[in-house]
C-alpha cells in the first residue's frame, strides 16, 4: 500500500489511478487538516462490498466459513456452476 500526501496525489493523479486499477494497489492519501482517504479501483471496491454483504448475516458467514474449512480439509466437492 502506497502512502502519499494530497499534494503529491493531485500532481500524480493519473498515476495514482493507474496503480489502483492496473496494479490493484491501494493508495492512501493523507491531508494536513483532514482525515486520510484510500484510492482503490472500482473492481476492488465492488469486491470488498460483495464480501461485506456475504458476511453481513451470521448464518451466511457461518456457512461460508464451514465451506472454507471443508476445502481446507480436502473434503470439498467440485460442482458445475449454473447460469
Amino acid at each position: 500500500m502506497d502512502v502519499m500526501t494530497y499534494s503529491d496525489a493531485r500532481a500524480q493523479l493519473k498515476g495514482v489511478m493507474d496503480r489502483a486499477i492496473h496494479d490493484q494497489q491501494e493508495v492512501v492519501v493523507t491531508r494536513k487538516k483532514g482525515e486520510s482517504v484510500v484510492v482503490v479501483s472500482l473492481d476492488t471496491w465492488n469486491a470488498v462490498n460483495e464480501t461485506l454483504h456475504l458476511l453481513s448475516t451470521p448464518k451466511n458467514a457461518s456457512r461460508l466459513r464451514a465451506s472454507i474449512a471443508q476445502l481446507d480439509a480436502g473434503t470439498g466437492e467440485e460442482r458445475e456452476l449454473t447460469e
